[in-house]
């Protein structure tokens, strides 16, 4: 019953209603129907039992990463936390949910800090967290700036550096201004890892329209095309008489775009590109006529044509990043670097969108340009064995990555014999 109303995500009521009743005992005529107490109570007894269950997992761990996103819903604010660790027994990943709570107050940099490392002491694991992953929210990077493990290493330096530059001083200070101060050391956040998903739909969308900005050619293409597109998807899904037209004219409905998901703009366009290609422009035609939009001329159908040939590698990389299961950190550059390759090869067939190409290779680079020079995530994919060696022509890069496997090699290796020693 507590799995049937959980995984299901029914209301408690259910357990209440006639109907449901009726059914069990039909099923069962001896059994008793628990009431909606009982069932809180239950879930209650359930939910702790599993919370210790994860945290004896979690104690066996030596690494474990998090990822985790705040959002509002029914003008109530949530955050939710998820752990990921490979099983040191079988070498299989694992995750769990570790919160999904309501998050009072304004979404700060502090707020959201205390609540990350709170979550993180209740499972005992705030030294194991090697990387913590959330979108680019301009809070959530204050808050790993501040808080993270690595910016404060960083500051301990240049403020060491600062110091042995300079003479040492008598200097008299107030012992209340000092413990009154934020140290920015009450709470403890591990690095931070930016989600290259978002990160790629950032280059989708923000990058990309930088390429109206460089060119006044595209940018009247591209602004004609897409306001009568959305003149499409806006008459589509005002009633349902009007959904009907397009079914009828075109044997397919229009997809409408979501703002907050920028695959869904492609695959509206693409729908639009499947009609023509499928039924012919009278279709959309016809359905422009019954709306009383303008047609789309040659030249934008032209336009958006390329325009999904030229993103459609966005799409895919986006596809293989957000995947739940089969995805690890070694699957980054490999695709980040066979991306900017399409793109390479798209410029030279590109006869209406090379501003675009252009954008939206530039935005890659700036995004991910201090990623693929991490030798971290150079080793990461190198040790895949998909991958190895294969996924770049670039022999430094290569080469930084071998250089930092080495160098871990050798450090667990000098590890391992001061064990030996001290136990001799």
């Amino acid at each position: 019953m507590i799995n049937f109303i959980c995984e299901s995500l029914h209301p408690f009521s259910l357990v209440e209603q006639p109907a449901f009743k009726e059914l069990l005992l039909t099923l069962n005529p001896q059994c008793k129907v628990i009431s909606r107490p009982t069932l809180r109570t239950r879930i209650d007894e359930a939910a702790n039992q599993l919370k210790k269950t994860l945290l004896s997992h979690l104690s066996k761990v030596s690494y474990v990463a998090t990822t985790t996103d705040c959002w509002t819903a029914h003008q109530q604010s949530y955050i939710g936390v998820t752990a990921h660790w490979i099983d040191e027994e079988t070498l299989e990943r694992r995750s769990a949910a570790l919160a999904c709570q309501r998050l009072k107050g304004s979404h700060t940099f502090d707020v959201l800090a205390a609540t990350l490392d709170d979550i993180h002491c209740q499972y005992r694991m705030r030294g194991k967290v090697v990387k913590t992953t959330t979108d680019s929210g301009s809070n959530f990077i204050k808050a790993f700036s501040v808080f993270g493990e690595q910016s404060q290493t960083e500051e301990a330096e240049s403020e060491s550096d600062q110091d042995s530059s300079e003479e040492p001083k008598a200097d008299y200070l107030d012992t209340f201004s000092i413990l009154e101060q934020d140290s920015g050391l009450e709470y403890q956040l591990p690095p931070h890892q930016r989600c290259a998903c978002h990160l790629l739909n950032l280059v989708a969308t923000t990058d990309a329209a930088l390429a109206e900005k460089n060119n006044d050619t595209y940018k009247r293409l591209s602004h004609a095309a897409f306001g009568k597109c959305q003149a499409m998807w806006n008459k589509s899904g005002r009633s349902y008489m009007a959904a009907e037209i397009v079914e009828d004219k075109c044997k397919l409905q229009l997809i409408r775009p979501n703002k907050t998901r920028w695959n869904s703009t492609y695959m509206a366009v693409e729908r639009i590109i499947r009609i023509i290609q499928e039924n012919g422009e009278d279709a959309i035609r016809n359905v422009c006529e019954e709306f009383k939009v303008k047609m789309l001329s040659p030249a934008e159908i032209v336009f958006l044509t390329e325009c999904c040939t030229v993103m459609k590698p966005v799409v895919k990389a986006l596809n293989i990043l957000q995947s739940e299961t089969n995805t690890h950190m070694g699957w980054l550059l490999p695709v980040i670097f066979q991306l900017q390759t399409k793109f390479s090869r798209l410029e030279t067939s590109s006869k209406m969108c090379l501003p675009l190409i252009r954008a939206v290779q530039d935005g890659v680079q700036k995004r991910f340009g201090g990623m693929m020079q991490d030798p971290e995530l150079i080793a990461a994919s190198i040790l895949l064995p998909k991958f190895k060696n294969t996924w770049t022509e670039r022999g430094e890069i290569i080469e930084a990555g071998l250089v930092y496997v080495r160098q871990h090699l050798d450090q667990m290796a000098e590890a391992a014999v001061e064990q030996v020693g001290q136990h001799s």
